[in-house]
This record gives structure tokens, C-alpha cells and sequence, in this order.
């Protein structure tokens, strides 16, 4: 079977299209970017989420922006550029692969012909979307030797191909361990206050015929005390250079209740989501968004009136709870500083 029939991130003729991942599983339609602050807009208000897909979609807002400015600025278009890659660094503050894919696209820039930057460009944008789709396929099948045969597993949040440019970091592995036989149903955490599990993950696994069971988050201690997992596979926004992991919020609580029932537990990410800048996950920036986000449902309001609320959006994994770090490049085992800087020690 084909797993890799989700597109949610397209380029037609001159714009960016993006699958509106607020309105799935019940309706699926695509929203147009035409320019900088439409893309930024969009990573803001969670039309398309994830860090690498996060990254993929600003580097073609870069592409918009380059054909806006040469348009309207003919050889001053690298200066007032600058303006859109400050509004795109701004929208999300938490996954690096957005300043990653802002900074290859700089690079380009700077190298850039005055005249029609358009073409070479759209061709990088093309470049970092596939490469990501390819880095995902070598990621599920390093991740799925780790899985033992006529398994479970349980995964937090939505790493598929909605949050990527296609296949899946964390659901790339459980793909690819499926296809192997390996893997007998997938439970999905729910994922408050977004439900990222229920809207997206499990309606890419549905979609894909994978058996998915739904949990709410606190139930997962339950379920890894019945001994019906052995592996919890999750992705990251960041990881530092000791190994710390940030992901969806929740994800901390579900690698310390792994860690006390024996169940192991695995990050899957691409290294462009390896942050060798910070030293540990204490240095990362955790986004906080709005109490309405947790005050109500849809536009139905559940909370009480007056009653107050913290958001953060994403927690950190320490290392120590780690069991493997997954990437396009291999597995790093009880991840650490010296066991990441490896991953890289051919780029010296």
C-alpha cells in the first residue's frame, strides 16, 4: 500500500497551497499564500504545524517573497527581503527547522543573481521538500529495526506526513515497521489542547489502514502497566547537543512514565532538527499560546468563567530518559553529547 498519498504541502504554478490541518478529519481543503506574511500567517494559526513541514512551508514563503520584492524593488531586492525572513523567523519560536530552512535560503539568496531570483530559488524550496520526504523513508526503516515483531506502540501528537513534507518522522517509523509486519495496532494519544492525536494522527493512520486505538493522554500509564506496548515513538521540534528532546507538550510526562514501566522510548527527527548551538534543553524556547486554546473546544467554551490558564505548548525530554534518537543519517543510542556530535563528525 501507498504511504505516502498525503500532500499538505503543495506548489502550484506561483504559490504555496497548504492543507488547513485546523478543519481535518471533517473537511479537507487547502488554503493559497501568495507572499511572506500569508505563509507566516498560516505557521502562526496552525494551518500547517510540525517543524519540519514548519520549515519546508517557509522556505517557499521565501520563494513568494523573493518574486514579490524583484517585482516591486527590481535590484534592491536582497535588501528589502530582509523584512519577510524577520517576519517568517518570528511566527513559531520553537522548531528549529524553521531557522534552518531560513538560513539555507539566505545562503541562496546571498549567492543569488540581481536579476529573477525566482527559478534557483523555487528549485532549493523544491530541493529541502524532497529531501525531507527522502530523509523520513531512511528514517522509518532505521527506526523499525528497532521494532520487535507482533507489537504495539503508542506515539503522542501528529508526526506524519501533515507535519512533514510527506511520510513521517515518528509515523514514518511506525509506517515502515507496519509494512514489515511487525507492528499489530498503533495507540494514539489525543494530544490536548489541539488533539493533534485525534484529528491527525488518527485519521492518517485510518486513512493509511493502519489499526489506531485512540487514548486520552492520562491514560497512557495505564496502558503501558497492561504490558500492551513495548516502544513509545514520538518526534521532536528541537533536540539539543546533550540529546534533550522538545516536543508536544505531554511529551515529557509519557518518556518518565515509559522509563518506569521498562517500556522503551524513541525520537524520530531529522538532523536538521539537531540544534548543536544549545548545549542542553534548558536553553530552548518554549512557546506559550493562548488560554482560549485550553478554555474551550472548537468555539464552545468548557472552562469555568474566571478561571485562569497556562499553555506551553511544548515540554522538555532529558537524554537520560532516551532510548534512541532516530535520523536520516542513523540511531543514536542512549543519546549524549558525544553520541550526537558523531552524527556530524563527517561534516568537519
Amino acid at each position: 500500500m501507498d504511504f505516502d498519498s498525503i500532500k499538505p504541502i503543495l506548489w502550484e504554478n506561483d504559490h504555496l497551497r497548504l492543507l488547513d490541518q485546523r478543519d481535518l478529519p471533517l473537511t479537507e481543503h487547502y488554503i493559497d499564500c501568495h507572499d511572506a506574511v500569508e505563509t507566516a500567517q498560516a505557521i502562526r494559526n496552525m494551518v500547517v504545524r510540525g517543524a519540519p513541514a514548519i520549515g519546508i512551508t517557509a522556505a517557499y514563503g521565501i520563494v513568494l517573497a523573493s518574486a514579490q520584492r524583484y517585482a516591486s524593488a527590481g535590484a534592491r531586492w536582497k535588501q528589502e527581503i530582509e523584512q519577510d525572513l524577520q517576519t517568517l523567523s518570528e511566527s513559531r519560536p520553537t522548531a528549529v527547522n524553521l531557522f534552518w530552512a531560513i538560513r539555507e535560503m539566505r545562503t541562496a539568496i546571498e549567492k543569488a543573481p540581481d536579476e529573477n531570483p525566482v527559478p534557483g530559488l523555487l528549485a532549493l524550496a523544491r530541493r529541502i521538500h524532497e529531501q525531507d520526504i527522502e530523509a523520513n523513508h531512511r528514517m522509518g526503516d532505521y527506526g523499525a529495526e528497532l521494532i520487535p515483531e507482533n507489537t504495539s506502540v503508542l506515539t503522542h501528537c501528529n508526526t506524519g506526513s501533515l507535519a512533514t513534507g510527506g511520510y513521517g518522522t515518528a509515523l514514518g517509523v511506525i509506517r515502515s515497521a507496519y509494512a514489515q509486519g511487525k507492528i499489530r495496532t498503533v495507540y494514539a494519544d489525543e494530544t490536548r489542547p489541539w488533539w493533534q492525536g485525534s484529528r491527525l494522527t488518527a485519521w492518517e493512520l485510518v486513512h493509511d489502514g493502519i489499526p489506531v486505538s485512540l487514548i486520552v493522554d492520562s491514560a497512557a500509564a495505564y496502558l503501558m502497566k497492561q504490558g500492551k506496548i513495548s516502544w513509545v515513538i514520538v518526534g521532536a521540534d528541537r533536540i539539543t547537543a546533550n540529546g534533550d528532546v522538545a516536543n508536544k507538550i505531554g511529551t515529557y510526562s509519557t518518556a518518565v512514565l515509559a522509563r518506569h514501566h521498562g517500556v522503551k522510548f524513541m525520537v524520530a527527527a531529522p538532523c536538521s532538527t539537531i540544534d548543536l548551538a544549545l548545549d542542553s534543553g534548558d536553553q530552548i524556547p518554549i512557546e506559550t499560546r493562548g488560554a482560549e486554546e485550553i478554555m474551550q473546544c472548537a468555539s464552545t467554551r468548557i472552562a469555568a468563567q474566571g478561571a485562569n490558564a497556562w499553555n506551553p505548548v511544548f515540554d522538555v525530554t532529558p537524554a537520560e530518559l532516551i532510548d534512541a534518537i532516530v535520523t536520516e543519517r542513523g540511531v543514536v543510542l542512549q543519546p549524549d553529547r558525544s553520541r550526537i556530535a558523531a552524527l556530524f563528525a563527517s561534516d568537519s
